[in-house]
């Protein structure tokens, strides 16, 4: 019998302690192609390991594998432990890590299971819940109250979407607007990203988008108009009467909810009102759209820099100023070619 190939993903997982690992996945331009700038070498693969004790995979693996991390193993794995669980985006990031055996170098980021499921559910930070708004590839597939999360935060993403978008729009729109949710606001689109990026991710991956969302797109028939889920540049129109746009808003996270509810007392009325009663307002405004939108930046805005001043102490000063470069160097040959 000729022995079957172990799928690569499989295979780099085995490097780490896997009976922690409850779900885990691999996501970015080393496991997707995306259009734009090619480079010589070959893209980093980014995984999360979602795991059911933080505590004991970092003792494990910092017997595994301590040249994965940065100066902070000499802190001991407590102080590893409280740095990914108490800080934003509750991930601990370890980067370029070369596994020679593989010819690949990866990235990794450990979450507590139960942090990842809040994540998804209710948007606190849109850092891994937004990477999981775009296609990933499963390497523990999620089971249980993982996969019932994971649905649940695609749901969120759309109704998001569709109310940023007009009445009439494309699928192509659509799923730029689905990846745009968690770069939007990313204070590292100014300065260390393409500013391509959210269109090469969708011009590679619209098929996959559609796997994702079309589904979900069937369920909001009566308010929403696909004519051909094959044609992602045919026009598909929406109902934006407030009733809707109230449904949509009703679906929200549990954050963004709550910042739409800060700015209408902010800009609109003091006056203390029952959430269902300002958000029922907040449909009229022909402007909820931008309104959600801003709502939505200042999260991640917030979130990204919590998280890369993180990745200054877990990923050390000299990986830091590594992957900077790696980024500057895209983005440079990016506007080059534009």
């Amino acid at each position: 019998l000729v022995p079957l190939a172990i799928p690569i993903y499989k295979k780099l997982v085995t490097y780490f302690p896997q009976n922690y690992i409850k779900f885990s996945f691999a996501y970015g331009s080393g496991v997707f192609p995306q259009g734009g700038v090619k480079l010589e070498e070959k893209p980093m693969i980014d995984m999360i390991f979602a795991v059911d004790d933080s505590e004991n995979f970092h003792i494990q693996n910092l017997r595994m594998n301590p040249s994965h991390y940065s100066f902070l193993q000499y802190l001991g794995h407590e102080f590893i432990t409280a740095m990914q669980e108490k800080w934003p985006a509750r991930v601990y990031f370890n980067t370029l890590i070369p596994l020679e055996e593989e010819g690949v170098v990866v990235k990794y980021g450990v979450v507590n299971q139960e942090d990842l499921i809040d994540d998804l559910y209710d948007w606190n930070y849109l850092y891994l819940s937004g990477r999981l708004h775009k296609p990933v590839k499963f390497i523990e597939p999620p089971v249980g109250n993982m996969k019932t999360a994971l649905k649940q935060n695609l749901s969120s993403a759309l109704h998001a979407a569709l109310i940023m978008l007009p009445e009439k729009f494309t699928l192509r729109n659509l799923f730029m607007e689905l990846a745009d949710l968690s770069y939007n606001g990313d204070f590292r689109m100014i300065y260390g990203e393409d500013k391509n990026k959210v269109s090469n991710i969708v011009e590679q991956q619209i098929p996959q988008f559609c796997k994702l969302y079309c589904p979900l797109l069937q369920t909001l028939h009566d308010v929403v108009h696909i004519p051909d889920k094959e044609a992602p540049d045919e026009l598909c129109n929406q109902d934006t009467s407030p009733r809707t746009r109230m449904y949509h808003l009703f679906q929200l996270p549990k954050i963004p909810q709550k910042a739409l509810i800060k700015h209408w007392q902010f800009h609109v009325s003091w006056r203390r009102k029952d959430s269902e009663d300002v958000l029922k307002n907040m449909a009229c405004d022909p402007d909820i759209g931008q309104i959600l939108s801003n709502c939505l930046k200042m999260v991640v805005l917030k979130s990204s820099i919590e998280q890369s001043l993180k990745g200054l102490f877990t990923a050390g000063f000299k990986k830091s100023m590594q992957y900077s470069n790696k980024k500057i160097t895209r983005m440079v040959k990016a506007r080059e070619n534009d």
